[in-house]
């Protein structure tokens, strides 16, 4: 069997468990574990383990995401914030949350931070369609606050799933809620900066959050000098011959 008939296997394996688990909550049917949980929970587990497989795209991906109601976050936001930028990007960068205007226009970082972003791009001399944009979180939170514990271990498959269908050769966390979450750690932001970590084999460089240098422009200097380790970096993992 091909990679594209094993996506395409996956993603509708998801769609016809949600349909038939449907199915029997309308006809009042019993379920095989005995209670309603028991199927919600082996759903998530199938969801989860597609996702994790790294078979799907970044299409079939959001396929699967759809309308998420998987937490709360779903009753405040506006819409899906998946995100944007080249499916074969070899640079990844990771932000926190969407804030008001991505949660208007649907696509990430495309406020004032998404500003300043475009420029760190430029300033290392790529374009913004030649990156990939994403968010640790796929709603916004109310009045873009910190995400919660629960938020992040529901959109968390998802984020590792657009990572293993775009397999860049470079990530770039964007604040301490990227990096905490990717990195699994809790070691501050300060002490994470200016070195490469490893993300499943990737090496990972954490920065500040854009919106955090907005409020803090003295620390500019400071993300200008992670800017050039990264472009560094990049310009010597993509001189390789391409994968």
């Amino acid at each position: 069997m091909s990679r594209k008939d094993v996506r395409h296997e996956a993603a509708d394996l998801v769609k016809r468990t949600r349909s038939l688990l449907e199915a029997q909550q309308q006809l009042g049917l019993d379920f095989v574990r005995g209670t309603p949980e028991a199927p919600a929970r082996d759903e998530a587990r199938s969801e989860r383990e597609v996702l994790l497989s790294g078979t799907l795209s970044l299409e079939e991906i959001r396929q699967v995401l759809g309308d998420c109601k998987r937490c709360k976050l779903h009753a405040h936001r506006t819409q899906v914030v998946f995100g944007v930028g080249s499916p074969k990007a070899d640079l990844v960068f990771v932000g926190e949350a969407p804030g008001a205007d991505e949660d208007a226009q649907g696509e990430p970082f495309v406020g004032r931070a998404g500003q300043l972003l475009t420029r760190m791009i430029e300033a290392i001399g790529l374009k913004r369609e030649q990156v990939y944009i994403c968010n640790v979180l796929k709603s916004r939170p109310p009045n873009n606050r910190t995400p919660e514990p629960d938020e992040i271990a529901a959109c968390e498959p998802f984020l590792i799933a657009q990572l293993k269908a775009i397999k860049p050769k470079l990530i770039c966390a964007l604040g301490a809620i990227a990096a905490a979450n990717l990195l699994k750690t809790k070691v501050p932001l300060s002490k994470l900066r200016g070195k490469f970590h490893d993300y499943q084999g990737i090496p990972l460089l954490v920065t500040y959050h854009p919106a955090y240098l907005l409020r803090n422009p003295n620390e500019k200097k400071s993300a200008w000098q992670d800017l050039q380790l990264l472009q560094k970096e990049y310009l010597r993992l993509t001189s390789r011959p391409s994968r």
